[in-house]
């Protein structure tokens, strides 16, 4: 058997080297040509987008994505809403998250059918659930304090110069500055600043809760 020459040898090596490099690239491909697509795989589907009017998006690691009618949210997302925007989530089976316009929100934990956790930055929020659904314990926190929900649907963000919780079904505790009010339907809370007290449980007027419901709708 002859032997190789010398340029038979350098293009044997070449060969070698892009065959290595082709088979490298195509794992990388996915992550390079669709870095959405390896998110979504990498991480945790909290729910989907349900409807959206105006601006909403996602900012995920520096990254900002727009959010359309079925866009999926996943864990650790930050949603968000432009000026004059609305946007309705649902997040598991059953719950509803609506939120106003400039609105910021994290969906930090989310267990099917069982509640979750949502750290709420900024703007108003309506959480519903089903009447008649089985209980899901949902924490929602804020520097404003901590809203503990169990099957309801109440309100949640700036309301007549505060922040206000109103409950129209069901109940929640809101607790701030360690103190503790549980409101029932038809009951709101108001809060004046960051690390103020709740104000008692007490009944709001119909020009408010339609101002409120009004925001997110």
């Amino acid at each position: 058997m002859r032997n190789q020459s010398e340029e038979e040898r350098r293009h044997g090596a070449i060969d070698r080297r892009a065959l290595l490099y082709a088979a490298g690239t195509a794992m990388l491909a996915p992550q390079m040509l669709a870095p959405h697509a390896a998110h979504a795989q990498r991480a945790e589907k909290a729910g989907s987008v349900e409807d959206v009017k105006g601006e909403a998006f996602v900012v995920d690691r520096n990254e900002r994505r727009t959010l359309a009618q079925a866009a999926p949210v996943f864990i650790n997302d930050m949603v968000g809403t432009g000026a004059e925007s609305r946007l309705t989530m649902l997040l598991g089976k059953d719950t509803t998250l609506r939120l106003g316009e400039r609105a910021r929100l994290t969906v930090d934990r989310v267990l099917v059918n069982a509640g979750g956790e949502i750290t709420l930055q900024s703007g108003p929020i309506l959480f519903s659930r089903p009447a008649g659904s089985a209980p899901a314990r949902m924490r929602i926190q804020s520097s404003f304090g901590l809203i503990a929900v169990r099957g309801t649907r109440f309100f949640a963000g700036p309301s007549n110069g505060v922040f206000g919780v109103f409950v129209e079904r069901g109940s929640v505790s809101v607790t701030a500055a360690r103190k503790q009010v549980v409101l029932r339907a038809g009951q709101g809370t108001n809060i004046d600043r960051p690390g103020a007290a709740p104000t008692p449980p007490a009944p709001w007027k119909p020009e408010r809760i339609r101002a409120a419901f009004e925001s997110v709708e």
